[in-house]
């Protein structure tokens, strides 16, 4: 039986990842932003510290960052209805919206004609990236020495340099070097624990990665045929194996070009599109995917299979981070990936403003957004809808 206060705090949860997943628009580093809003800015659920932790070690971890880091605040918040609450609620409008389009697409056989409107949101997304930022960078960088972390980052990640290789190298080669400067310097943070503590290894990490086992072994022996199962085994292969950019889970997708010829590469390209087109993760394009391969029961299977990783390696996460803490080294690396992550959301802004900001009306835009983002505070949905609706006019005539 569930309390009053609980249920209270529930569906506070549901409203807050709802919003977040009707407006986010801009992939994940605007969601990230978005939710690092509504969930330490507004509401203080959890502290920059807190939240800067999660969303570092979720660089580690495949699949939709976005959706790891709502299901850990849900679990923070109400525990394991919480984690599932908050997760679902975060996706629940783009397959919405996906099945929605797909159902027009199998009709009319093409795709509305939305660009104007995402001309408009776009540089509004590009100031609520630049924002969180700001704010993450200037908790997590308390030293001059995690700033040299960002100094190597950034022109990595600009020149092409795959994101999860600069995580692993900026978490790992940042650890060594923040473990050696402070013992040569004798400076060691508050936060650094003087005595190694032992880590225990999740029970749920064991299960998943056997359990992740045995669904590639089927994957691997059953038929190329359309059919559920097979769908099912495809999706949670993906989602076990994608990391870095949502990006990435296009050159996964080409497979069912290339290799079972499930669609055609126009359908994978108007796929493609739908993920764009639509807010939340960009794993909307495997809803619609779905729902063209076998109707509704396939949109559905195909979304939970390929979001199912990303839950289980949250649920392993959410006892792990804390204990990092209590362990020098592994706490010196949590700092690193942090620093890193934080500078791939700079790049990322820096990238996105490159292909966004391309004329006078993107520009005009993006400034007006940022001058209001850093003076006042303003409803996110607000900024979106003046975002598409001056994208409308100024792009339309």
């Amino acid at each position: 039986m569930i309390s009053k206060e609980k249920l209270q705090r529930l569906l506070e949860l549901a409203s807050v990842f709802l919003k977040v997943g009707s407006i986010g628009f801009g992939g994940m580093p605007a969601i990230i932003a978005m939710i690092k809003s509504e969930v330490t800015d507004k509401r203080k659920w959890l502290t920059q510290d807190q939240f800067i932790d999660f969303f570092g070690a979720t660089n580690l971890l495949p699949g939709p960052n976005t959706v790891e880091i709502a299901t850990h605040v849900g679990y923070l918040q109400s525990g394991w209805w919480g984690f599932a609450i908050a997760g679902l609620c975060l996706v629940f409008p783009s397959a919405l919206i996906a099945i929605a389009l797909a159902i027009l697409y199998n009709q009319f056989g093409s795709l509305p004609e939305v660009t104007p409107f995402l001309d408009g949101i776009k540089p509004v997304v590009l100031s609520l990236i630049l924002l969180p930022v700001y704010k993450l960078g200037k908790t997590a960088i308390k030293h001059w020495s995690l700033a040299v972390i960002v100094i190597f980052v950034i022109p990595a990640s600009i020149l092409g340099l795959n994101n999860i290789i600069v995580i692993l190298l900026g978490g790992f080669l940042g650890m060594f070097w923040l473990h050696f400067y402070r013992e040569f310097t004798t400076e060691t943070p508050a936060n650094i624990p003087s005595e190694n503590t032992r880590i225990r290894l999740p029970k749920t990490l064991i299960i998943l990665l056997i359990l992740l086992g045995v669904f590639l072994l089927i994957d691997i022996l059953t038929t190329s045929e359309i059919s559920l199962w097979k769908l099912s085994s495809f999706c949670l292969k993906v989602g076990s194996l994608l990391y870095g950019s949502g990006y990435v889970l296009i050159a996964f997708l080409q497979d069912l070009v290339d290799q079972f010829h499930w669609l055609t590469q126009q359908q994978l390209l108007d796929a493609i599109a739908i993920g764009q087109i639509t807010p939340g993760p960009l794993i909307s394009s495997v809803t619609f995917i779905g729902y063209l391969l076998l109707g509704l029961p396939g949109a559905i299977v195909g979304t939970i299979s390929i979001l199912l990783p990303a839950f289980l390696f949250s649920a392993a996460l959410n006892s792990l981070v804390p204990q990092m803490r209590n362990f020098r080294w592994t706490c010196e690396l949590l700092d690193a990936i942090n620093v890193t992550s934080i500078a791939l959301m700079a790049s990322a802004f820096l990238t996105l403003s490159r292909s966004t900001l391309i004329n006078w009306q993107t520009l005009l835009i993006a400034l007006c957004a940022c001058l209001i983002n850093f003076r006042w505070k303003v409803n996110i949905i607000l900024m979106i809808f003046v975002g598409a609706i001056s994208g409308w006019i100024l792009f339309r005539f």
